[in-house]
């Protein structure tokens, strides 16, 4: 189960594919909510600082799509789609975990965000792991050195 978990911050915040941001998020300090539930089951919700630059605010799809390595599974992107303020894209691996990840960003502002992201992984072909993730991004400052 940890090694799930792992896999799915992984595909939250690891990227792989360009797209133009257009000024859909602003550089600086952001305040990152994040609400876990695992097979039904809420974690305590976590608040973390993070720092984006202006070069990653240049990219959402680097920043905030879909890249995940794992051991003993073959990983390809089967969607990916930015449209106004929306990204959506989606990540399946098969191999010895068989896993569905799909995130879906809505860029309701340049200093706010919401997203959700759902992971579910199967071993031997059973559902083992069904996590959703909802986020909740807000610009609170510039960076601090």
């Amino acid at each position: 189960m940890n090694r799930f978990c792992m896999l799915s911050f992984c595909a939250l915040v690891l990227l792989t594919a360009p797209a133009a941001a257009d000024d859909l998020i602003a550089a600086g300090q952001w305040k990152v909510t994040t609400n876990t539930m695992i097979n039904g089951a809420p974690l305590p919700p976590q608040v973390k600082a993070r720092c984006l630059t202006a070069e990653q605010t240049a990219d959402i799809g680097k920043t905030f799509g879909p890249a995940m390595t794992t051991v003993n599974s073959d990983c390809a992107r089967t969607e990916y789609d930015v449209t106004g303020q929306k990204l959506k894209w989606r990540l399946q691996c098969k191999g010895q975990i068989d896993m569905d990840v799909a995130g879906e960003f809505n860029f309701d502002s340049p200093s706010h965000y919401t997203a959700t992201v759902i992971t579910k992984g199967w071993m031997g072909g059973m559902l083992t792991n069904d996590v959703k993730t909802e986020l909740e991004g807000e610009r609170v400052s510039e960076c601090q050195p």
